[in-house]
C-alpha cells in the first residue's frame, strides 16, 4: 500500500516522483546492508548432523631407528586436539554441538572410530578419545548393583572406548582384506605411476640442484645415512631424522650447521618429494590413497544421513600421505602456492567435513538433501593449537556447497568399494579374484529376482558377502547423485576386528620405492 500511494503521487508530481525515488533508493541501500547480519543471523541456526574427521597421529620416534612410538608429547598433542573437539562438538556448552550427541557419558554406537593395526596410529587414536570423552568422575562413572553395592569406574570414571582396527596391505596379517582402508600400499598401478616420479626430469633436476645441500649437512646425519643415501631420494626419511632430533635431542652432532634456512630447505624438498610421490594431475592413479579416503567419506557421510544421525561421528587416524592424496585430487592444493595443501601435515593435524542444515529438525522431522550441506575445514597441526580453518573444495569459491554437489564431486574421484579398487589398481588375484567371483554370483542372483536391495533399508544383509555389500554401498553413493532422498549404507568390504593383542604390528618398510617409499605408505602409513 505504501508503495502505491508513492506511485499515485509520482504519477501527478514529476519533484515528487525525483524524491519518491531518492527514498526507494535509500531504503534500498538500508535493506542491502542488513543483509549480512540477516545471512548471520541464519548461521547461528546452523545445525551439524554429522563430522567426518580425519586425523593423523601425534609426534612420534624416528622412522630411523624402529620400532617407532607414539612419545609423550605426541599423546599430549592428540590429547589435547581430542579435548579441542569435544569444546566444538560434544560438550553440553560446545560451540557447534552434533545433533542429539551424547555430552558426558559416550555412547558407543554414535562414533565410529578406525585407524590401521599400528601402535603409533592405535596409540594416537585412544589418546584423542580420552580427551573426547573424559573421565566422567564418581557421581556419574558409578553404577549401582542389584545387592545395592557401590561400583566406581576405575581411574575416576575413565570411559572405554574402543578403537576398530584394519590391517594394512603391507602388515602381512590378512592384508588382503584390508585393501579398503589402505589401498595405496597394495595398489600395483599406484606403485608403478610413483615410480614415474623418479624417473621425471623434475626429480633428476632436483637430485642433482640439491647434491650440495646435502652434502653440507653431511656431519649431521653421517650416523645414519652413508653419501650415497644422503641425497634427495631419501628427502622424507633424512628430514624425519633432523626433524625428530631437533624436537628430542639435547645435542645434535653438528649442529651449528642446523641453521633456520637449512632446516627450512629440508623441509621444502621433504615436501617436495612427498608431494610428487602422493598426487599427480596427469595420473590420477597415483593418489589411490586419497580415493579411497573419499570413499569412505561418501560411505560414512551417507550412513549418518540414513540413519538420522544415529551415528553422527566417524573419527580416523592415518597417513599423512593420505592426505596430499586427497588434497590433489579435491584442488585444495591448487587454491594458493602459500596454502598448506602441498605440504607435508604436522603432527596430530586433521580435517573434518561438517554435515550441516539450517532446517528445522527434531526426533520425527529430519531435513531433505536439498537443505544439507557440507562445510570442509582444515588444521595444520594440533586443533588446540591451530583451530581448524574453513577452505572451499574443488576449485569452487563457497566454503559451504550442497550435499548434493559435494557428493557429485568427490565420486568423480572416489573409490568406492572393493570391485573399484581391483579394477583401478589392475589386480587380479588374491582378494581381487574372489571380488570379482563374489561380483559375478551377484550378477546372477539379481538377474534371478533373488536379490534383496530394494533401497528402502529394510533388506536382511546377514547372508550378503563383504565384497558384494561394498558393491551395494556403491550404488547407495550413486543414488545420491540421481537426489534420491532415501538412503541406504551396507559395509564396504572392510575387514575390522576390535582392538586386540595384534595391535602394534608394523609393516615390513621393505621393497618397492613410489608409494611403498612414501614415507609413511609402507611402514604402517605413519
Amino acid at each position: 500500500m505504501y508503495l502505491r500511494m508513492i506511485l499515485d503521487v509520482c504519477s501527478k508530481d514529476k519533484e515528487a516522483s525525483s524524491l519518491a525515488f531518492k527514498m526507494l533508493t535509500k531504503q534500498a541501500l538500508f535493506i542491502s546492508a542488513l543483509l549480512p547480519l540477516i545471512q548471520g543471523q541464519e548461521s547461528t541456526s546452523e545445525t551439524v548432523l554429522g563430522v567426518y574427521i580425519y586425523h593423523r597421529h601425534g609426534d612420534r620416534t624416528t622412522k630411523s631407528y624402529p620400532p617407532v612410538s607414539l612419545t609423550d608429547l605426541g599423546y599430549a598433542q592428540v590429547h589435547a586436539s581430542g579435548n579441542y573437539y569435544r569444546t566444538r562438538y560434544i560438550d553440553s556448552n560446545a560451540s557447534t554441538p552434533i545433533y542429539n550427541i551424547s555430552p558426558d557419558i559416550v555412547k558407543t554406537s554414535q562414533l565410529n572410530v578406525q585407524a590401521p593395526v599400528d601402535t603409533v596410529l592405535q596409540n594416537s587414536a585412544a589418546g584423542f578419545l580420552q580427551g573426547l570423552y573424559p573421565p566422567v568422575g564418581a557421581s556419574l562413572g558409578s553404577q549401582i548393583l542389584a545387592n545395592g553395592t557401590s561400583v566406581e569406574a576405575p581411574l575416576g570414571g575413565f570411559q572405554l572406548i574402543p578403537v576398530n582396527a584394519v590391517s594394512t596391505a603391507s602388515s602381512g596379517a590378512n592384508s588382503e582384506s584390508s585393501t579398503w582402508l589402505q589401498g595405496s600400499s597394495g595398489c600395483g598401478n599406484a606403485i608403478t605411476s610413483s615410480n614415474n616420479y623418479f624417473f621425471s626430469d623434475e626429480y633428476t633436476r632436483v637430485l642433482n640442484s640439491s647434491r650440495s645441500f646435502y652434502e653440507s649437512i653431511f656431519p649431521v646425519v653421517n650416523s645414519t645415512f652413508n653419501s650415497a643415501t644422503n641425497t634427495f631420494k631419501n628427502a622424507y626419511t633424512i628430514y624425519d631424522y633432523v626433524h625428530v632430533s631437533t624436537i628430542h635431542n639435547s645435542s645434535i652432532p653438528s649442529d651449528d650447521l642446523l641453521t633456520n634456512d637449512t632446516l627450512s630447505q629440508l623441509q621444502t624438498l621433504a615436501d617436495n618429494h612427498e608431494f610428487n610421490l602422493a598426487y599427480n594431475a596427469s595420473e590420477p592413479i597415483r593418489a589411490i590413497a586419497g580415493s579411497t579416503l573419499a570413499g569412505q567419506i561418501l560411505q560414512s557421510l551417507n550412513n549418518t544421513l540414513s540413519t538420522h544421525s544415529t551415528t553422527p561421528l566417524t573419527i580416523q587416524f592415518g597417513a599423512y600421505a593420505t592426505f596430499l592424496s586427497f588434497f590433489g585430487l579435491s584442488g585444495l592444493s591448487n587454491i594458493s602456492s602459500s596454502s598448506p595443501f602441498t605440504k607435508i601435515v604436522p603432527y596430530a593435524s586433521s580435517m573434518i567435513f561438517e554435515l550441516l542444515t539450517n532446517s528445522t529438525i527434531s526426533d520425527t522431522s529430519y531435513p531433505p538433501l536439498s537443505s544439507i550441506f557440507i562445510r570442509f575445514s582444515y588444521s595444520h597441526g594440533p586443533a588446540s593449537e591451530n583451530p581448524p580453518t574453513p577452505y572451499p573444495l574443488f576449485g569452487q569459491t563457497d566454503l559451504v556447497i550442497p550435499y548434493k554437489k559435494f557428493v557429485q564431486e568427490m565420486n568423480r574421484f572416489a573409490v568406492r568399494d572393493l570391485g573399484d579398487w581391483c579394477g583401478v589398481c589392475g589386480e587380479k588375484g588374491g582378494v581381487c579374484a574372489s571380488s570379482s567371483s563374489s561380483s559375478s554370483s551377484s550378477s546372477s542372483s539379481s538377474s534371478s529376482g533373488s536379490g534383496s536391495g530394494n533401497g528402502n533399508g529394510n533388506g536382511n544383509d546377514n547372508g550378503i558377502s563383504k565384497t558384494v555389500a561394498g558393491v551395494i554401498g556403491a550404488m547407495v553413493t550413486l543414488g545420491f547423485i540421481l537426489g534420491l532422498e532415501v538412503l541406504v549404507l551396507v559395509g564396504a568390504g572392510l575387514r575390522v576386528v576390535r582392538r586386540g593383542g595384534s595391535v602394534g604390528g608394523r609393516g615390513s618398510g621393505s621393497g618397492a620405492v613410489g608409494v611403498g617409499g612414501m614415507g609413511e605408505q609402507m611402514q604402517s602409513g605413519k
